[in-house]
């Protein structure tokens, strides 16, 4: 007899599994540094984290050069800013991130209770298997969809139908644990049920605003 809740849970990372606002703003300031450019507060950071990495430094740039994103986006100047920020950001990665309460033991307990566990984040690949491995995570994890992985990433349910199709799981049968108002809204837009943490990166809104189905503690909660 199946006593399981959910046979599928799947996480957010940023601000859900690992806090990693410091090390991103240390690599944003790295590159408007490089190119003399003021920089940016933490607070400011983690209200851009969300989108990925390659939006973040593009909402940087144009709050500091005070220049629409848009006319950024295509330029040259972006690009150059894009490349030197890839370098600053491998070496920054799992410097200054820790995982949150009781992570570890969560997925670790997961997968002893033989539910399937995967991470949809809207980071980039290389920066996401970076933390990963920096903390240890990537053997609790079934599988990990990264921002290009697909050709869509959050809110577009395209992770969440991979991970259901992927592993043959019942939209019924999963859960989708995040921080913000764009993993709520890609949890809906993919049918399932969705749990939020208060204390990741949700553009500065409280998680409650983003009706989640539950806001938790922290991810032990899973457990109960």
């Amino acid at each position: 007899m199946n006593t399981r809740a959910y046979d599928l849970v799947m996480f957010d990372l940023d601000g859900t599994l690992v806090e990693t606002g410091p090390e991103i703003a240390d690599a944003t300031n790295d590159t408007l540094s490089h190119f003399g450019w003021a920089s940016v507060s933490q607070e400011q950071v983690n209200a851009w984290i969300g989108h990925g990495t390659r939006e973040l430094l593009l909402q940087a740039m144009a709050f500091v050069l005070q220049t629409p994103a848009e006319d950024l986006r295509h330029s040259e100047r972006f690009a150059q800013a894009e490349a030197v920020f890839i370098d600053h950001y491998q070496s920054r990665c799992g410097t200054r991130s820790h995982l949150y309460p009781q992570v570890l033991e969560t997925l670790s307990a997961l997968r002893q209770q033989g539910v399937f566990t995967a991470v949809i984040t809207n980071k980039e690949g290389r920066y996401t298997q970076t933390v990963l491995d920096a903390h240890g995570l990537m053997p609790l994890l079934d599988r990990v969809i990264s921002g290009d992985t697909l050709p869509k990433k959050k809110p577009n349910p395209a992770g969440i139908e991979f991970c259901l199709t992927h592993f043959g799981v019942d939209a019924s049968r999963a859960l989708f644990v995040g921080d913000s108002s764009i993993d709520v809204q890609t949890a809906r837009n993919a049918g399932v049920v969705v749990w939020a943490l208060p204390y990741g990166y949700n553009m500065g809104q409280p998680i409650e605003a983003c009706q989640p189905d539950r806001v938790i503690p922290d991810v032990s909660a899973l457990l109960a």
